[in-house]
């Protein structure tokens, strides 16, 4: 377990190129200075914004006639400017893009294709899920930057406590659509209590009046359904194709669904559908006991929490505990004007020495894998085990969101699962109508 202490990031530190003066004739009156060339680079996750302000500070120190500035986009609105940006030719030189996106990027001709840029051999040190994760065609689109293991649930120790809970008691849970066999509710009802004092096992329980919630069941792909849909020996996509509709995908969603509208042991999608950071939010601030995450939240805990808290495995299911696994990748930007300077760029974070600052900090698992052991160290030295999130890997991985229009595919079931989650159409009707939307539109 760790308590909150404070991530230390180094800032930038402006530097002035010093470049060697070539005299015409004598002197150096006539001297030519290069001007310096700025690279942007757009991200959305803060923690390792601060990582990249350290490395590039590096970075410059050793190409001088270079300046690299971070873009922070927050993750709601990421891939929404992104998309307008490109269009309109305004968007940075290197950006983060993920499993679902890259692909429509890469076929627009908008992404640089590293393998011909850096050659095949700068793959050799990444991580190879991460590579296989963004190559197509017979090339890699992206220099990987994370590596994300598999999803754990986040424990507060104190509401542990309080409920007559230990972190040792998180370790078996399961889930199951059939109530005799289901270890993990009892739990988030124990967890979950109203102003009161009431927890959600209490037949006083007042749910219009909750103060503490158990888990944070919501419509997170990531964190929270494709693994139920994985743990129940379903699938999010097999392939392109969308499989989720299926009698184990409605039973997973049932499940999750009916952790909010039914047993009110999850915050309200009203709150969870607009804001991607809520759950997150609650659980620093000791409002929510158990938070179901990867390892991209470290940081943001351990810099949040004001209390004691640990990392417990992900919860299984009739079929295990089958968690996604995923990578994310920095990308160069086709039509940037500065071609030469993103190559430098997207070299040095694809070498160790630029990922070390992720790994160093504990920002996040760098795809970079000798910088991997640093992030290890890191949670180590802060008292946190991290185990279950790669432990988890050993049961096998449920497949992650891959596809040309994935974006079009989200933004066609995305409106359908917000009401589904919202308890305004029941979950059979709304996967059927989900899946029949995405397969229409991934395939154009």
């Amino acid at each position: 377990m760790a308590k909150r202490s404070t991530v230390l990031a180094v800032s930038v530190v402006g530097l002035v190129a010093v470049v060697a003066a070539v005299g015409i004739g004598v002197g150096v009156a006539g001297a030519s200075h290069p001007a310096k060339q700025t690279v942007t680079v757009r991200l959305w996750d803060e923690q390792v914004q601060k990582a990249y302000d350290t490395s590039f500070a590096a970075f410059e120190k050793q190409n001088p006639e270079i300046d690299v500035k971070t873009s922070l986009v927050p993750w709601a609105d990421y891939f929404t400017k992104l998309r307008t940006d490109i269009a309109a030719g305004t968007a940075d030189d290197v950006f983060w893009v993920n499993a679902g996106n890259f692909e429509d990027y890469a076929a627009a001709g908008d992404l640089v294709d590293v393998t011909k840029t850096l050659g095949s051999s700068a793959a050799s040190q990444w991580q190879p899920s991460v590579v296989k994760q963004y190559t197509r065609d017979g090339s890699l689109w992206g220099v990987p930057q994370l590596a994300d293991p598999g999803i754990g649930v986040f424990y507060n120790a104190d509401l542990l406590q309080k409920a007559g809970l230990t972190p040792e008691s998180l370790r078996d849970l399961q889930w199951s659509p059939h109530p005799a066999k289901d270890t993990l509710l009892p739990v988030l009802q124990k967890l979950t209590l109203d102003s009161s004092g009431r927890n959600a096992a209490d037949p006083g329980f007042d749910p219009s009046h909750v103060v503490q919630y158990g888990y944070n069941a919501a419509n997170d792909l990531n964190a929270i359904y494709i693994n139920y849909l994985g743990s129940n020996g379903a699938a999010l996509q097999k392939g392109d194709r969308f499989v989720f509709d299926s009698p184990e995908g409605v039973e997973a969603f049932q499940y999750v669904v009916d952790l909010i509208a039914k047993y009110h042991v999850a915050p309200s999608a009203a709150d969870t559908n607009t804001n991607g950071d809520f759950s997150r939010d609650q659980f620093t601030q000791g409002r929510l006991a158990l938070f179901q995450t990867g390892s991209y939240n470290l940081a943001n805990v351990e810099q949040g929490a004001g209390f004691d808290w640990g990392v417990a495995p992900l919860p299984a299911g009739p079929a295990g505990a089958i968690s996604v696994t995923n990578g994310v990748i920095a990308a160069g930007n086709a039509h940037s004007q500065h071609g030469d300077a993103v190559k430098k760029v997207l070299q040095w974070l694809g070498s160790a020495s630029g990922s070390a600052a992720i790994g160093e900090g504990g920002s996040a698992s760098p795809a970079v894998v000798p910088a991997q052991q640093q992030f290890l160290d890191y949670w180590k030295g802060k008292g946190v085990d991290v185990s279950p999130l790669y432990d988890v890997l050993d049961n096998g991985t449920v497949q992650g969101p891959q596809g040309a229009n994935w974006a079009k595919a989200q933004d066609a079931f995305g409106p359908v699962f917000e009401s589904m989650f919202l308890g305004r159409v029941p979950v059979a009707e709304a996967l059927k109508e989900a899946q029949a939307k995405a397969n229409a539109a991934i395939t154009g």
